[in-house]
C-alpha cells in the first residue's frame, strides 16, 4: 500500500520561498508519475507540477519559472516554491497517478487535478499561506 505524507508548509510574505517535502512509502513500481496538486479557498483543484519515470516534467502555467519539482528514488518528492504570490495560497497535496490506463490517457497535471479516481495515493496536505 502506497502512503504519502507532506510537510513544509507555512506562512510567508509575498516574494518568499518554501520547500515542500513528501515522504513516500510502499511504491514498488518502476513506472510512475508523481506530483503536486493544490486547492485554494473557493478555487478548483489545480495540478501544479509532475515528474514521471520517462523524465518528463510538467508545470502549470501559473507556476512556471517559480516552482521546481524533484524526486529522490520514489522515496521523497519535493516542491521548491520561489517568488511566492498570494494567489499561491492553498492546501498542497502530493500524489501518485494511478497506473490504470484511463489515468494515462490525459496529462499528469490533468490526472492530478481530476480527483481521486485518477490517483493511486495522495497525502493529507500541507497548508501554504502567502500574505501580501
Amino acid at each position: 500500500q502506497v502512503q504519502m505524507a507532506e510537510s513544509g508548509g507555512g506562512s510567508v510574505q509575498n516574494g518568499g520561498s518554501l520547500r515542500l517535502s513528501c515522504a513516500i512509502s510502499g511504491y514498488t513500481y518502476t513506472t510512475y508519475c508523481m506530483g503536486w496538486f493544490r486547492q485554494g479557498q473557493d478555487k478548483e483543484r489545480e495540478g501544479v507540477a509532475s515528474i514521471c519515470s520517462n523524465g518528463n516534467l510538467r508545470y502549470a502555467d501559473s507556476v512556471k519559472g517559480r516552482f521546481t519539482i524533484s524526486l529522490d528514488n520514489t522515496k521523497n518528492l519535493f516542491l521548491q516554491m520561489d517568488t511566492l504570490k498570494p494567489e499561491d495560497s492553498a492546501m498542497y497535496h502530493c500524489a501518485a497517478v494511478s497506473l490504470d490506463p484511463v489515468a494515462w490517457q490525459m496529462t499528469p497535471l490533468q490526472a492530478l487535478a481530476g480527483g481521486e479516481k485518477y490517483l493511486m495515493a495522495w497525502g493529507q496536505g500541507t497548508l501554504v499561506t502567502v500574505s501580501s
